[in-house]
């Protein structure tokens, strides 16, 4: 059981337990979570339901174990026609290195257009802002930074271990 100001992440939403209230609704106890990225949404979870709606926030040991793997994550290897329902299905796994995996590709692609002045693909610039903000706000609050700190740390890890 998680208590109050408990992170947890919602679907991929990172939540803090901002209070737990008892017989609130239905006669059974519920969470009331607020969303760390939109403080004025909150959502009422039935305790009971915790387990499977709820999962704990990763530990750093695990988020420094996911950086140190980034440069072996492959990118997304599919043409454009099926190019978005393999993001839909990377972003429904709900798994860090799939994530990580939208992030390098949609970078790399978005990179290669703007080189060859062409048109940055509005569904890869969506995906990419959605797997970074998922990514970002769990591994900023594990690690006790803000976002865009967070984002230099993971650069400079990686670019740290490309130069060894």
């Amino acid at each position: 059981m998680y208590k109050q100001n408990d992170y947890v992440v919602y679907r991929k939403d990172i939540c803090q337990i901002e209070d737990i209230k008892e017989k609130y609704f239905n006669d059974e106890d519920y969470y009331i979570l607020k969303s760390v990225t939109d403080p004025s949404l909150k959502i009422n979870i039935p305790i009971s339901k915790g387990d499977v709606l709820l999962r704990d926030l990763i530990t750093k040991e695990e988020v420094d174990k996911i950086i140190r793997d980034i440069p072996n994550i492959g990118l997304i290897k599919t043409n454009d026609k099926f190019l978005e329902h393999e993001y839909r299905e990377l972003m429904n796994s709900g798994t860090h290195r799939d994530l990580i995996k939208i992030i390098k590709t949609t970078y790399l692609r978005n990179k290669e257009r703007a080189e060859s002045k062409r048109r940055i693909a509005e569904v890869d610039s969506t995906y990419f802002e959605l797997a970074e903000k998922y990514l970002y706000n769990e591994f900023s609050i594990v690690l006790d930074l803000s976002v865009d700190d967070t984002k230099k740390y993971i650069l400079d890890k990686v670019e740290e271990q490309i130069a060894h």
